[in-house]
């Protein structure tokens, strides 16, 4: 693929004969005679000068947008991966990124608690006449078991909803070296404002090679919890811990930014996809509110057909400076009975979880190590052969929230995060990722944040268990948000300095 964009920004044959062959086929396929079955369909063609995602979403004049991006190759055969239309068919192999833009349908419920089977009925109504490979993106709240308490930031949150999965009118698909542009329609409903769809089409944008600004400074910091409130509630936990009400609990931060000047949410994507590979990466940005965006290491779970995967992560260090001080810090986890201890809480409850809905379910006697650019991790591979007739939506219902980002027991440790943390997790650590019609894939949205003007809102967690020191949780937290502090050069910055 090559490595420099056009340089042209504007809509035309040499820039773009992409998106005017598409919007072309888009209006062929408006102008067909309607029958009265409601069909979900994906239009597309291949691009044959490929463009980066993240710039050409950027480039887009829309408020509403998705970002996707694998962070492996799938591990499950069969997963609806390919890109089918009578246009064109994609089946290159390797992790798939997808930038999106407005919206041809969507499944959103605002008011808790959650409703499972409410949601699979509207799923599979969606795919119930729908071109394979069509995929919704989006996810859920943390906690969609009632609403949150009565907290200054519950209006961050207010345009995601409890749950938001959203089919993109138009979309960039990249897979391996190809490359479509894509357009969505829902039929016959589109055909009554097929102008617009049209132009939609026809206003797609190539990104500039201009160059690009510079991220703004930060001009003051607000941890939530504060370091002293962090302890207090930490040693909260280790009571309840000691009194056998609790036996994990994963406590979360909230650190707020304020910025010298607005901030793109799309060049804070781009720069944290940067600096984290090896990392799911995803944004969500509603037609109104902050954009949600991370890089999460963690999957909850891919599903396709009757086999399911999963993953158990938990316990942290960091990487050495040099390659001796590397390998002790991987020694220190390896061999770290708390480490362990926290990472058999969270193996064995997916598994328990993953066995309600698995005729077997396998998974290893030790974990291995998850190597990433600035931590690494324990981690376990699980994988089961689901009974017929499970969906994604059973195995969400099932798995979120894992021990890795609530804790055991699962309902005691909710009630505690609810009383105890000072603010509202909103889809941080939900589940995010895509949902088709036999196939999906929802990665755990830790490492995440919101982007609004001048704030850049950040959450991250750590597992409180038996032998658990304040302390140390707190610069766990620390160097999880490292990624973001490596993007916007906050490293070292401390409590209400700039």
């Amino acid at each position: 693929m090559p490595s420099s964009l056009p340089s042209c920004s504007h809509f035309s044959d040499h820039a773009d004969p992409a998106g005017r062959t598409l919007a072309e086929r888009v209006r062929a396929v408006l102008s067909e005679t309607a029958n009265g079955t409601t069909r979900r369909t994906r239009v597309c063609v291949p691009v044959d000068e490929p463009v980066e995602p993240i710039q050409w979403l950027r480039a887009q004049n829309q408020t509403e947008a998705v970002f996707w991006a694998d962070r492996s190759p799938s591990t499950l055969g069969g997963d609806g991966r390919s890109l089918r239309s009578t246009a064109c068919r994609a089946d290159a192999d390797g992790p798939r990124t997808v930038a999106g833009v407005g919206h041809a349908d969507q499944v959103v419920r605002r008011e808790q608690p959650i409703d499972y089977a409410a949601l699979r009925r509207q799923l599979e109504g969606c795919f119930a006449h729908a071109d394979a490979g069509l995929r919704y993106y989006g996810g859920l709240r943390f906690d969609v078991s009632q609403p949150p308490a009565d907290r200054r930031d519950e209006s961050l949150w207010t345009a995601f909803g409890t749950y938001r999965f959203v089919l993109p009118r138009i979309e960039l698909i990249q897979q391996g070296d190809e490359q479509v542009l894509a357009c969505n329609l829902v039929l016959p409903r589109d055909r009554e404002h097929a102008n617009a769809v049209v132009e939609a089409v026809e206003a797609v944008r190539m990104p500039s090679s201009l160059p690009q600004p510079t991220l703004p400074e930060p001009l003051r910091r607000t941890d939530r919890p504060e370091k002293e409130g962090w302890t207090r509630i930490v040693k909260w936990a280790l009571n309840a811990i000691s009194d056998q009400r609790l036996e994990k609990v994963v406590l979360a931060r909230q650190v707020e930014l304020g910025l010298e000047r607005d901030v793109d949410p799309l060049r804070v994507l781009h720069h944290l996809k940067a600096a984290t590979p090896g990392c799911f990466h995803f944004a969500l940005r509603p037609s109104e509110g902050p954009t949600f965006l991370g890089a999460s290491p963690e999957r909850l779970f891919q599903w396709a057909g009757d086999r399911v995967v999963s993953e158990a992560v938990a316990g942290t260090r960091g990487r050495g400076a040099t390659p001796e001080a590397d390998a002790a810090l991987r020694e220190e986890l390896l061999t770290s009975a708390k480490e362990r201890r926290e990472h058999a809480f969270v193996q064995q409850a997916i598994r328990d979880d993953l066995s309600t809905l698995c005729t077997s379910v396998e998974s290893p006697e030790t974990p291995s190590e998850l190597m990433l650019a600035r931590g690494r991790h324990l981690h376990a591979r699980l994988t089961g052969t689901l009974r017929p007739d499970v969906t994604a939506v059973e195995l969400l219902e099932a798995l979120h929230p894992t021990p890795a980002v609530g804790g055991v027991p699962s309902d005691a440790a909710l009630t505690a995060i609810r009383e105890q943390e000072p603010f509202d997790r909103g889809w941080y650590a939900g589940p995010m990722g895509w949902v088709g019609p036999d196939a999906a894939e929802f990665s755990v949205a830790i490492r995440s944040g919101l982007v609004e003007s001048t704030r850049l809102i950040l959450f991250s967690g750590a597992g409180i268990v038996d032998g658990s020191e304040p302390e140390r949780e707190w610069d766990e937290i620390e160097q999880k948000l490292g990624d973001f502090a490596a993007v916007l050069g906050l490293l070292g910055q401390t409590n209400g300095t700039p």
